[in-house]
């Protein structure tokens, strides 16, 4: 899976990028700091079935602390997007280029209103125009492209085949293109829409293709109602409240010993020798942990991850009694599927020799067997049985 990071110049991109991946980028306080995408790992979390079943699992990727479970997503960051990026201003090419390929995105708005549409220092802009102008520029770049190939895909019956070709960089599927379809009202075959269809069949396609979660950021210099102002202006949108600057200077604290803060944490403990004004910005930040829940920063993630994109968690087990691998390590995997995965996508996932030879699967709880085709549920402890050597 991967997380896009958008948005336009100067909003805290990059710091957030850097607080769940730890990745040293450039961050500065002036538009296009990000010129080439930044990729990265980062971690989504949800509690681990292993207090279910009485054992102490063993990850191979992530961690698992306190029964909560790490499992790893990449993100890219990306180019700063500006008005005009569907018709080349800014980084728009490289930007709009850049996010086709993500499964979901996360859009850093400056919720202060310290910065303009542009990403220029400011003061009293609005916002919410940000999520505004992102779906513009993507629908107006998606246009741009399906019209430049509208000539040969008039020429195809199948239109949704067609479409699926012109796509194929967006992930999609043709039971994507016939929902966006039925939603614009328009013809599946014999393809050959003026301005208006085309606009309405990419902004349809977009809202189906890229789930947009909205991140509120630089909250901790917002004042009292700033985020109930943003949701107010944007409905149907789900807007977390978060700062990327607390974040980022809470996971160094934890890196060089000064404090132990456990990810996605409402609350920090000081365990170093830290001086007057490190107990003060600390304190500070402490304060707003507790008043807002946290940073926010890892409820972004987790809405990606499991909300927007609807992932599932499965955990492939080799002794289904044990809930064990091969050389006995407890629960050592935890794999996002997508809701709907049967048991031959989990074995697809682990291996394509194990899905080929695959004879059927056993549910770890009630070791009953499944078939190829039984449709996984969220947590469940499945052994592949398969043929493959």
């Amino acid at each position: 899976m991967m997380i896009g990071l958008v948005g336009a110049p100067n909003k805290g991109k990059s710091t957030i990028f850097s607080a769940l991946t730890m990745l040293d980028v450039a961050v500065a306080d002036y538009p296009f700091t990000t010129i080439k995408p930044n990729l990265g790992v980062t971690y989504a979390t949800k509690e681990c079935v292993e207090k279910e079943f009485g054992v102490k699992c063993k990850p191979r990727n992530g961690l698992c602390t306190n029964g909560i479970r790490q499992l790893p997503v990449n993100i890219v960051d990306i180019a700063g997007l500006v008005p005009g990026a569907s018709t080349g201003k800014g980084m728009g090419n490289q930007f709009l280029n850049d996010l086709s390929a993500a499964d979901v995105l996360i859009q850093v708005i400056d919720a202060s209103g310290r910065t303009d549409i542009q990403g220029n220092l400011s003061s009293g802009s609005d916002p919410a125009d940000e999520v505004k102008m992102l779906s513009e520029e993507m629908s107006l770049w998606l246009s741009g492209i399906l019209l430049r190939h509208m000539p040969a895909l008039s020429k195809r019956k199948d239109g949704v085949r067609a479409l699926l070709g012109v796509l194929s960089s967006f992930n999609t599927s043709e039971l994507q293109i016939i929902s966006a379809l039925k939603a614009a009202s328009l013809p599946d075959s014999s393809i050959s829409w003026d301005n208006e269809g085309t606009a309405k069949f990419s902004r349809e396609f977009l809202r189906l293709n890229k789930h947009i979660i909205v991140a509120a950021n630089k909250m901790d210099v917002c004042p009292q109602g700033a985020l109930d102002a943003i949701r107010k202006k944007l409905p149907g949108c789900t807007v977390v409240g978060c700062s990327g600057a607390i974040e980022l200077a809470l996971k160094k604290a934890v890196k060089s010993g000064a404090i132990s803060y456990a990810i996605g944490s409402g609350e920090l403990e000081i365990e170093g020798e830290v001086s007057p004004e490190q107990r003060k910005a600390l304190d500070y930040m402490n304060d707003y942990m507790k008043r807002n829940n946290g940073t926010g920063i890892q409820e972004l993630v987790n809405e990606a991850v499991f909300r927007a994109s609807g992932k599932i968690v499965a955990y492939p087990v080799e002794n289904e009694s044990k809930y064990t691998d091969h050389f006995g390590n407890v629960l050592p995997d935890a794999l996002l599927l997508n809701t709907g995965s049967t048991t031959m996508d989990l074995a697809r996932s682990i291996h394509t020799d194990i899905a080929d030879h695959m004879l059927y699967a056993v549910d770890a709880r009630t070791k009953g067997r499944l078939g190829k085709n039984h449709v996984l549920k969220d947590n469940d402890v499945v052994k592949i049985v398969s043929a493959a050597r």
